[in-house]
């Protein structure tokens, strides 16, 4: 009996397929850059970055040393295509002329203890990924570094 192979033209064929099974997260990200850590090159002017990590996205300490649990704080992904495409319109937008890739994994993949995706309460098709404990700042970035092993990079996407 031969191997099943199946041949993805698409995110949604993607998207599809295993929906079935659990929940399929993605992110843009502009070509060369990190998917889970930024770039000043990937941010405003004024907004204010430690160590690759976005100050805005995360609930930090006063000292900002430590990055405090909160549910509907972290790193943004898109479970749904419609919420994606509206994403990546946005950073197409703000990054003319660039190409966009975008990053994806599972959401029950092995990702690193002390971090958690959590559905937007407001938002359908968004994820935070949070942390789930106190986590020094150094740690975090570490821990963004190996999710970042584990996803896959689809390149030229694009969306009509």
């Amino acid at each position: 009996m031969g191997k099943v192979v199946y041949q993805f033209k698409t995110i949604n064929d993607l998207s599809e397929v295993i929906k079935e099974y659990e929940t399929l997260l993605m992110r843009p990200t502009r070509r060369y850059s990190h998917p889970t850590l930024y770039r000043y090159r990937d941010v405003g002017k004024n907004e204010k970055l430690l160590s690759g990590v976005r100050v805005k996205d995360w609930l930090f300490s006063h000292d900002q040393h430590w990055v405090l649990p909160h549910d509907q704080m972290g790193l943004s992904f898109s479970s749904t295509y419609k919420n994606l495409k509206d994403v990546y319109r946005l950073k197409s937008k703000h990054n003319p002329g660039k190409k966009l890739d975008v990053y994806w994994v599972l959401e029950t993949s092995n990702i690193p203890l002390g971090l958690k995706f959590v559905p937007d309460r407001n938002k359908k098709g968004h994820y935070f990924l949070t942390v789930t404990e106190a986590t020094p700042l150094s740690q975090l970035v570490i821990k963004l570094k190996m999710l970042a092993h584990r996803m896959t990079r689809m390149k030229n996407v694009g969306f009509d």
